[in-house]
């Protein structure tokens, strides 16, 4: 099991979900969150609860699948951002899940 992990713009968001769909995934989970981007700032660390730069409205979602399905979103995701020079790339993490309470 995998824990798919994509972030993006609030505008974005009917475009993740259609990547998610053609990849099979049908089930998943989207949070609304504030991004933050200031390019004077060189280490985000330095900065990790920004309090200048421009702010913009941006979603977490995420979706526990498969191996399989994870690894095509991702490569959804690398072809969207190849043909779409947006200036804020959507972006897929997948973690690897250790243990789950999950049977099946």
């Amino acid at each position: 099991m995998k824990l798919l992990v994509i972030t993006s713009l609030k505008e974005y968001q009917k475009t993740v979900a259609d990547i998610l769909y053609e990849s099979g995934i049908s089930v998943f989970s989207v949070t609304a969150t504030i991004g933050f981007k200031d390019p004077q700032q060189v280490n985000l660390l330095d900065n990790w609860f920004s309090s200048g730069g421009d702010q913009f409205n941006s979603i977490f979602v995420f979706s526990f699948t498969s191996k399989d399905k994870a690894h095509s979103v991702v490569e959804q995701v690398k072809g969207y951002n190849e043909n779409n020079d947006t200036g804020f790339p959507i972006r897929a993490f997948v973690l690897t899940v250790d243990q789950s309470s999950q049977t099946n």
